[in-house]
């Protein structure tokens, strides 16, 4: 069980109420997509991803970072028992979609810097060590399933 501080607690609240949801799930996976590359063979339904233009402007992958942010808010909501939350998730990504499970860090990285981006100076070093504590619960819980 992860110990969240009441600072952790209330900065990572903070973050998700400051944030455009879906700019920022957009971005982020867009910026992964792109940055690297071989993360797209697991969106091969989602059309047109040939070059960065594609991909920042392809509806699906809007919709699918509406979709990751929808899953951080489950997260968001159940920080006391975030691999309970997530087993069905894991097991999905594991079991059936089969993803590397690597690129969850990916992503969670490119959320990060989607997010120092769109917050500024607010973005201290504290807030960024609480948010990357946050998304490393989450990667630890969405890679538990995994064998």
């Amino acid at each position: 069980m992860v110990k969240w501080s009441d600072f952790e607690r209330a900065t990572i609240q903070d973050i998700f109420s400051k944030i455009d949801k879906d700019v920022v799930g957009q971005a982020a996976l867009s910026r992964c997509l792109i940055v690297y590359p071989w993360t797209q063979r697991y969106f091969g339904s989602f059309g047109n991803l040939y070059n960065a233009a594609a991909i920042t402007s392809n509806p699906k992958v809007a919709a699918h970072g509406k979709v990751v942010i929808g899953g951080l808010e489950k997260a968001l909501q159940n920080m006391d028992n975030i691999k309970q939350a997530y087993t069905d998730l894991s097991v999905l990504h594991s079991e059936k979609l089969q993803v590397d499970p690597d690129n969850f860090k990916l992503l969670a990285d490119c959320l990060t810097i989607v997010v120092a981006s769109n917050l500024g100076i607010s973005f201290t070093p504290e807030v960024q060590a609480a948010f990357q504590k946050f998304l490393d619960v989450v990667v630890a819980a969405l890679r538990k399933q995994y064998y």
